[in-house]
C-alpha cells in the first residue's frame, strides 16, 4: 500500500492567504530574542517532550524485534549433572552441549508485513514527537506573551493608580474650598480601590504564569529568572497558506495519522497471510559424555522441516482478518477527520486574524475619542461647567479601555501563534538532529 487518500472531497484552495514566507522554526517570525531562547530551551529540557522521544526509541526497538524473525533463531545449551546410582555412565557424570537453530521461510510475506507495520508505527511515533514539539513551542509562546501582557497590565495599572491618587488629592483640595461634594470623593475612592484590586489580580497572574513557564522549560518554578525586557513584538505580515495538499504533507499530526493507516494496512496483510501454511526448518546437534575429555568425541544432529497449515479454527482467522480491516477503516476515517480539522484550523485562524486586527483598530479609535473627551471634561470641571461625576465615569471607561486594548493585542498574538502552528510543518530538534 504505497499511498492512501483521505476519505474527503477534493479540497479547494484556502479562502484567505498572506504574503510572508513562514520559516520552519515558526516562532522566529516574531523576531523576539527572548522567545527564541525560551523555545530552544524548552525543546531541549521539557520532560514531556523527552518522554515522547523515548517512546519513539521504544518504537524503533520494536521494529528491530520484529525484524529479528526474518533471520534464523540460534540457541545453545549446556548441562552437567551427577546421577546416583549410576544407571548409564561410568562415574555418574552427565555432560551435555547442544546447539539448535530454527528458521521460518517467509514465502507469503507474513513476517515482512509485520515488520512493515512496525516500521510505519515507528514513523507515526516520530511524527507524534514532532507534533508534541510543535505543541510545546506554541504553548511556550502563548505563555510568554500572556506573561508579557500581565506585566504590561501591571505597569498600566500602576500608572492608573498614580493618576487616580493625583485626582484624589485635587478633588480633596477643591472639597475644602467648597467646590466639590463629599460623594464625589467617595466615588473617586471607589475607583482608586477598584484599580488597586486590578493590581492584585495582575500580580497574581504574573506569578502564576512565571511558574507555568518554568515547568514548560523543565525547571522548578522557584528557580525561574526575571525577564528585564517586556514588550509586544511587531506583528509580521500574514503568512502564505499554500495549497491544502501541501498542508497535509507537512503537518506532523496529519502525517502521524497517515502512518497509522499504513501500519493497519500491513497488520491486515499479516492477518490475511496467516491463512497460508507456515514452513519452517529446524536443526539441532548435541554432544554428550560422562567426562570433559571425551565430550567432543561423540555427537549427533537432526534436521527437520515442518509444514503447519490452518485447517479448522472455528472461523477465527476470518474474524481476525475482519477485525484488522475494520481497525484499518477506523484509522482511515480518523485520518480524514484530522485532515479536515487541519483545514479548519487554517481557515479559522486567518478569519480571526483579520477580524482581530479590525477590533484593535476600533479599540484604538475609541480610546483616542475617550482621551479627547476626558481632556474636555476635565477642563469643563476645572472651570465649573460640568459635574465631577461626568469626569469620573469617563475616566473609568478610559482606564478599562486601556486594559482591554492590551488584552486584545495579547489575543491577536495568540491567534497568530495558532495560525503559525496550523500552517507549520515539523521542525528539527536537537534530538532528531542527532544521528
Amino acid at each position: 500500500m504505497d499511498h492512501v487518500n483521505a476519505p474527503i472531497e477534493e479540497p479547494e484552495p484556502f479562502n484567505y492567504t498572506g504574503s510572508a514566507i513562514l520559516p520552519e522554526e515558526w516562532w522566529t517570525a516574531f523576531e523576539d530574542p527572548t522567545l527564541d531562547s525560551l523555545v530552544e530551551r524548552g525543546l531541549d529540557t521539557n520532560l514531556n517532550l523527552a518522554a515522547n522521544w523515548e517512546q519513539f526509541q521504544a518504537a524503533l526497538a520494536a521494529v528491530r524485534i520484529q525484524s529479528s524473525f526474518l533471520w534464523p533463531q540460534i540457541g545453545a545449551s549446556a548441562q552437567t549433572a551427577r546421577s546416583r546410582p549410576q544407571p548409564d555412565f561410568a562415574g555418574g557424570e552427565n555432560l551435555q552441549l547442544g546447539l539448535s537453530a530454527s528458521y521460518e521461510l517467509d514465502l507469503w510475506g507474513r513476517i515482512r508485513a509485520g515488520v512493515e507495520a512496525e516500521e510505519f508505527r515507528a514513523q507515526a511515533t516520530f511524527f507524534d514527537y514532532q507534533a508534541a514539539a510543535m505543541s510545546l513551542s506554541a504553548e511556550i509562546s502563548v505563555t510568554w506573551y500572556q506573561l508579557v501582557t500581565a506585566k504590561k497590565q501591571l505597569q498600566l495599572v500602576d500608572e492608573q493608580i498614580n493618576t487616580n491618587e493625583d485626582i484624589m488629592r485635587l478633588i480633596r483640595a477643591r472639597f475644602t474650598s467648597g467646590q466639590i461634594r463629599a460623594v464625589d470623593i467617595l466615588r473617586q475612592e471607589q475607583l482608586l480601590e477598584s484599580t488597586r484590586n486590578e493590581r492584585i489580580f495582575f500580580e497574581t497572574q504574573v506569578a502564576l504564569l512565571e511558574n507555568q513557564l518554568a515547568v514548560l522549560l523543565g525547571r522548578p518554578p522557584q528557580n525561574m529568572v526575571d525577564f528585564p525586557e517586556i514588550y509586544f513584538p511587531k506583528l509580521p505580515p500574514l503568512p502564505q497558506t499554500g495549497l491544502p495538499l501541501e498542508l497535509i504533507r507537512r503537518r506532523p499530526d496529519v502525517q502521524q495519522a497517515y502512518q497509522l493507516v499504513l501500519a493497519a494496512d500491513r497488520d491486515m496483510a499479516e492477518a490475511v497471510r496467516s491463512k497460508y501454511p507456515v514452513i519452517s526448518l529446524e536443526l539441532s546437534g548435541q554432544m554428550r559424555s560422562n567426562n570433559y575429555n571425551s565430550l567432543f568425541q561423540d555427537w549427533a544432529y537432526s534436521l527437520a522441516g515442518n509444514i503447519i497449515a490452518p485447517l479448522l479454527y472455528g472461523a477465527r482467522i476470518r474474524a481476525q482478518i475482519d477485525q484488522a480491516e475494520a481497525f484499518k477503516n477506523q484509522l482511515l476515517y480518523n485520518y480524514g477527520q484530522t485532515v479536515l480539522i487541519s483545514f479548519q484550523e487554517v481557515e479559522d485562524a486567518m478569519i480571526r486574524a483579520e477580524k482581530q486586527q479590525e477590533r484593535i483598530e476600533l479599540l484604538e479609535r475609541r480610546l483616542e475619542l475617550f482621551e479627547k473627551t476626558n481632556r474636555q471634561l476635565k477642563n469643563e470641571f476645572l472651570n465649573g461647567i460640568s459635574e465631577y461625576l461626568d469626569v469620573l465615569l469617563s475616566l473609568d471607561q478610559e482606564q478599562q479601555l486601556q486594559r482591554e486594548l492590551i488584552e486584545a493585542k495579547q489575543v491577536q498574538l495568540e491567534i497568530r501563534i495558532g495560525l503559525y502552528r496550523a500552517l507549520a510543518g515539523g521542525f528539527e530538534t536537537e534530538r532528531s538532529a542527532t544521528p
